[in-house]
């Protein structure tokens, strides 16, 4: 029996049993080892009633003096406990005839809970309990008791017991792989491998707890290097596994290029010429371009794009074009299509809301190849989309994708060892930290200009006391024939209740400002409701539009030069930065009040005097990563990236160089290290399936 023995082979793990462990990525002895806990319980000791506190979690034993079933606004059983020291009440409120039987006057009970204030002194809400017999003392535990990830119809003693066993198999001399060079560790003192999984599994009493769940224990730091390196190895390993593979040479004359940029009419900046150049380069090599491009809000992507495509067409390749919503596609759609058109190229469009003959006839534009350019959402990756001859993918606000989503998009294009290009765009700059680690498949390139014409928006905080004046604002701004946005946020993760408050604050101002033409956007709506009210707002028919946060990504108006965001405490900086970069798009000076709701703690205050102070996304981006921690940096979507088991991106930034170094030692030097220690921490990551 090895570390990769199937669960199933082992005693009392059946079908139902190993599904439900396979749901928290558990299929063989060496899962369980990994399968690390969140947090410690201390049951070593036993605490007298006497010594308890409120909010203690303590292990108490004794006698049951009585217990009965009371009526009060809930029916409980409630158990009255004597140690000799004191009195405390067990209470449960979902309780069986048998239970109650069980708790015989005289009986001796070890319980384990939470001990909280009731009306009758101490208490504790459904202990855990064992039954003592006087004549069996039972030992108490000899270590922490750990508290595990788990799902429904796991609990936390079949893991403690499953943990047990594979324990008991590393006790018994099996092996289990030290992948790790001790020369590569990072630091001295760090424990080998087996030592650090007993510690973190089973720590010895009075072992410093929040040392291990603040990462700081040596034992942890070991498992946290281990679990980084592989994140690096595995996307280096994807960018290596890529960089194998054909891509079309794409060498064009440039006469496509400069008939665009003479109808543009207006100049690129520095930074979009040497981006530029940068993706000029990369498309004219046999080996696809993996290239990410950071931009700030406005700093002129799109156009950087579209060089890239026509690069491509004119070389007699296909583009496709893939946004996070239909709102973003289509808006990428128009300026495509008004770009294209001028120089005689078609561009398809393709989204989930096209149906029937309408969609056939996209779908049958796009494999013909009649269509060069196609944009759309999601829908570009889904079967029956066959491109004719794609050769360069462009992936837009990459954030909101996982990887997995853009190899599925790039796979459209592959023919054997042959792959398309794939340009990615952002406007949300990462920090250095989560791009060394997130986006280590890619080459990046930064947009650090604001094209000549963007004005800085000035943002002011004004607390929701002074709303009569704010609306006064809007009123004033409108009637100078300027338009604005008024963005409502909620606290609460429900579209539902995002669209309720947004359709209320829009009656209220309709009420407020009855000469004034106002629009409202929401989740809730239909997609087609959205694009229509936008349109409209485009068009300078509305003056004001009310909106949930749908807003947030690429939609320009030039003319907008208001903003309003209520509530702005409950968004983090990157958010309310891409809100922001709604107005300040035309030449006007343009304005940004955060509406906020009285009293702000300090950290409300200090991020929302930071929208005060700066308008450089990446500053912003690095304030947000210390304030909010990776996983909302980089979006809910990005799972693959932020869903350690272990390891932390920020806490354990400090590890990062080490990792890298020790990445590019592995994959020169030992790559079947390296891909073993891939797979021992990520086999069951969708993303890296393929590495």
């Amino acid at each position: 029996m090895d570390a990769g023995t199937p669960l199933t082979q082992l005693k009392g793990i059946g079908p139902a049993l190993a599904e439900k462990l396979q749901r928290l990525g558990m299929d063989c002895i060496e899962d369980v080892l990994f399968h690390l806990p969140l947090r410690y319980q201390d049951r070593t000791r036993i605490t007298p009633i006497a010594a308890l506190r409120p909010g203690m979690d303590a292990v108490i034993e004794g006698v049951v003096a009585a217990a009965d079933v009371v009526q009060g606004r809930r029916r409980s059983l409630i158990c009255r406990l004597q140690d000799g020291s004191g009195t405390l009440s067990l209470r449960f409120f979902h309780f069986s005839a048998a239970q109650l039987a069980n708790l015989q006057r005289g009986s001796r009970w070890r319980c384990y809970g939470e001990v909280r204030s009731g009306a009758s002194g101490l208490e504790i809400y459904h202990p855990e309990m064992q039954r003592i017999e006087a004549s069996l003392p039972r030992p108490v535990e000899t270590s922490l008791t750990p508290i595990y990830p788990t799902t429904e119809g796991l609990s936390q003693l079949r893991l403690r017991s499953l943990a047990d066993a594979a324990l008991g198999w590393l006790e018994q001399g099996h092996l289990l792989p030290d992948l790790l060079p001790a020369e590569l560790l990072p630091e001295a003192g760090m424990p080998d491998l087996h030592q650090a999984l007993r510690w973190l599994h089973r720590p010895p009493p009075g072992t410093d707890v929040q040392a291990i769940e603040s990462g700081q224990h040596p034992a942890s730091r070991r498992l946290i290097f281990e679990e980084l390196l592989a994140h690096q190895l595995a996307m280096l390993q994807l960018r290596n596994r890529l960089r194998r593979l054909q891509a079309p040479v794409l060498k064009a004359e440039g006469e496509l290029h400069q008939r665009f940029i003479d109808n543009l009419g207006f100049a690129l900046t520095d930074a979009q010429q040497r981006v530029g150049e940068e993706i000029r380069q990369d498309l004219q090599r046999n080996k696809p371009m993996l290239r990410l491009v950071q931009g700030d809000v406005g700093a002129g992507k799109t156009v950087v794009a579209a060089l890239a495509a026509l690069q491509a067409i004119e070389a007699g390749w296909q583009v496709a074009l893939m946004a996070p919503t239909e709102l973003l596609a289509e808006q990428h759609f128009d300026n495509f299509r008004r770009w294209l058109a001028a120089l005689g190229i078609s561009t398809a469009w393709l989204a989930g809301k096209l149906k029937g003959k309408i969609r056939d006839n996209q779908l049958q534009l796009i494999a013909s190849g009649e269509a060069a350019m196609v944009v759309g959402t999601h829908a570009l990756f889904q079967a029956d989309v066959q491109f004719h001859k794609l050769g360069l993918v462009i992936i837009d606000e990459q954030h909101r994708f996982g990887v997995e989503q853009r190899l599925a998009l790039r796979d459209k294009g592959s023919a054997g060892d042959c792959s398309p290009h794939q340009l990615i765009m952002t406007a949300t700059p990462i920090p250095r930290t989560l791009a060394m680690s997130a986006y280590a498949d890619l080459d990046t390139s930064i947009l650090d200009q604001l094209p000549p014409g963007r004005t800085p928006v000035n943002t002011v905080l004004i607390g929701d006391s002074r709303r009569d004046e704010v609306i006064e604002r809007v009123r004033a701004a409108c009637g100078d024939g300027r338009q604005a946005y008024w963005v409502c946020t909620l606290i609460e993760d429900s579209e539902q209740l995002q669209a309720q408050a947004a359709e209320a604050t829009w009656q209220t101002l309709c009420e407020s400002l009855p000469e004034l033409s106002i629009g409202l956007v929401h989740g809730r709506m239909k997609a087609t409701e959205k694009a229509t009210i936008m349109a409209a707002f485009k068009a300078g028919e509305l003056h004001l539009l009310v909106a949930t946060t749908v807003i947030e990504v690429g939609v320009d108006v030039p003319n907008a030069s208001l903003m309003i965001i209520e509530n702005p405490e409950r968004l983090g900086l990157a958010q309310l930065h891409q809100l922001r970069g709604r107005v300040g798009r035309g030449s006007t000076a343009s304005h940004c009040v955060l509406l906020y709701h009285a009293p702000l703690g300090q950290q409300s205050r200090e991020r929302l005097n930071t929208m005060r102070e700066t308008s450089d996304g990446f500053v912003i981006a690095e304030r947000d990563l210390a304030l909010r921690g990776p996983g909302e940096v980089l979006g809910t979507r990005q799972t693959g990236l932020v869903q350690f088991r272990i390891a932390d991106l920020l806490r354990d930034a400090d590890l990062l160089p080490a990792v890298q170094q020790a990445a590019r030692q592995l994959t020169n030097h030992q790559p079947q290290t390296g891909r073993a220690l891939v797979r021992r921490w990520l086999a069951h990551n969708p993303q890296f399936a393929q590495v």
